[in-house]
């Protein structure tokens, strides 16, 4: 059974770039470590809810965007196996408080599909 893992974080738009670079180096890493597949989305239709919303949920300021990501994975065991590897690989080393995005404030979480995939 597939697996997904999900992402909502703030990116600073002034570093959306460097954002974009970090991402592409991310999918690359997922991907040779046998993730399926890997997706990055930027904000273009989120508007700020009165109670929920994307905006909301990550406390997003005026110089930022939302960015949603998923990674798709054969299955739960699959997924344990390649974010260990993911996280041993010294590509995926830097310093957690100069990211382009705001780590603090970002929500991520496993997912069992049972539509689609």
């Amino acid at each position: 059974m597939a697996y997904v893992d999900g992402f909502v974080l703030p990116v600073s738009k002034a570093r959306l770039d460097e954002y974009k670079k970090l991402a592409q180096l991310a999918r690359t890493v997922w991907m040779e470590y046998g993730a399926l597949n890997s997706v990055e989305c930027i904000g273009d239709d989120v508007p700020h809810g009165e109670l929920t919303s994307f905006p909301r949920s990550v406390q997003l300021e005026n110089d930022e965007v939302v960015v949603f990501s998923w990674i798709v994975y054969e299955s739960r065991e699959a997924r344990d196996e390649i974010n260990a590897k993911v996280m041993a690989d010294p590509r995926m080393v830097g310093d957690i408080n100069d990211m382009p995005f705001n780590a603090k404030r970002m929500i991520f979480g496993g997912f069992v599909p049972f539509l689609g995939l």
